[in-house]
C-alpha cells in the first residue's frame, strides 16, 4: 500500500475508473459511511436556506463530488447500503448498462424538493459519470488550489447557493473555498464541511472570516471509515499526537472520524 504525506493510505485509484464500481466495491470493506451521517445535516441545512433565502430549488456545490454520491443521496433519496449493491459487481457489466440503471433511478425518483448539484472535482471520469447518470446537473474539472477558475467555470461556480464536502478538506484549503466565493459577485453561499480530525480547520476558518462567514463547529463526531490496515492507523495516530489531538475511544479504536463545520454568512445568526 502507498500513503500520503497525511499517513493515509493513498486511494487515488478509485477515484479515476470509468464507473463507480471500483470506488464502492474498495470502500465497502472499510465501512465507508460519512456521506449518510451527512445526509440529513445536509438535508437540515438545505430546509433552512430554502425557508431564510426564499430558494425553491437552490444550487450546491459539492467539493471533491466524485461520482455524485452526495447528489444521488440528497436528490433520489439513495442510501449508502443502496449504492453499495448497485455497484458490487452482480449488476451490468457495461458502463453503458450501468448508466442506463442509473438513468432509471434518476427518472424514477423526481424529488418533491428540487435540488440542482454541480460536482467540482479533479477527475474527469468521476464526473462525466455523474453528469451522464443524471446525479450531478453541471460540473466544474478544475484544481483550484494552484490557479483561478477560468471564465466557464466561473460561469458554471456562479449562483452557488450551498458549498458541501465530505472529506476533501485537508487535501483542499482555503484556496479553493476563497475562489470559489469571489465567483459570487458578493453573495455568501452558506457551507458546510465534514473534516477529518487529523486535519486542521483555522486555516478555512480564518479566510472565511475575512470574507465575512460565521463558522460554528457541531458538538459531534462522525464515522468516516475503517483504517485500511495498523500502518495506517498509525501514521494517522501520530499525527493526531503531533497536533495535540486526543484520539481516545476514537481513532484509536480503529475507525477515522471527521467533524462538522457550518459557515454561513456573519450577518445570519449561525445556529449548529
Amino acid at each position: 500500500m502507498r500513503f500520503d504525506a497525511s499517513g493515509k493510505v493513498s486511494l487515488d485509484h478509485i477515484y479515476t475508473a470509468p464507473d463507480p464500481r471500483t470506488y464502492f466495491q474498495v470502500l465497502r470493506p472499510l465501512g465507508y459511511c460519512v456521506p449518510q451521517l451527512a445526509k440529513p445535516y445536509f438535508g437540515k441545512l438545505v430546509k433552512e436556506y430554502r425557508e431564510a433565502e426564499g430558494v425553491a430549488a437552490p444550487r450546491v456545490l459539492d467539493i471533491g463530488c466524485s461520482y455524485g454520491i452526495n447528489a444521488a443521496l440528497l436528490k433520489y433519496d439513495a442510501t449508502m447500503d443502496e449504492l453499495y449493491a448497485r455497484y458490487d459487481g452482480s449488476g451490468p457489466e457495461s458502463r453503458a448498462g450501468l448508466l442506463e440503471r442509473d438513468r432509471a433511478l434518476s427518472r424514477s425518483r423526481s424529488p418533491a424538493n428540487p435540488l440542482r448539484f454541480t460536482g467540482l472535482d479533479a477527475s474527469v471520469s468521476a464526473l462525466a459519470y455523474a453528469r451522464e447518470a443524471g446525479f450531478l446537473d453541471d460540473t466544474v474539472n478544475a484544481d483550484l488550489e494552484t490557479g483561478d477558475p477560468t471564465p466557464a467555470q466561473r460561469a458554471r461556480l456562479a449562483g452557488t447557493d450551498l458549498v458541501i464536502s465530505t472529506g476533501c478538506i485537508g487535501y483542499v484549503t482555503e484556496r479553493t473555498l476563497t475562489r470559489v466565493v469571489r465567483v459570487q459577485g458578493g453573495r455568501l453561499p452558506w457551507m458546510a464541511h465534514f473534516v477529518l480530525r487529523m486535519f486542521p480547520f483555522d486555516p478555512v476558518e480564518e479566510a472565511l472570516d475575512a470574507l465575512g462567514y460565521r463558522t460554528t463547529r457541531v458538538d459531534e463526531v462522525f464515522k468516516q471509515r475503517r483504517f485500511a490496515g495498523p500502518q495506517e492507523q498509525r501514521g494517522v495516530l501520530e499525527g493526531l499526537a503531533a497536533s495535540g489531538v486526543d484520539a481516545s475511544g476514537l481513532e484509536e479504536d480503529g475507525w477515522l472520524y471527521a467533524q462538522l463545520y457550518l459557515s454561513r454568512p456573519r450577518a445570519r445568526r449561525t445556529s449548529p
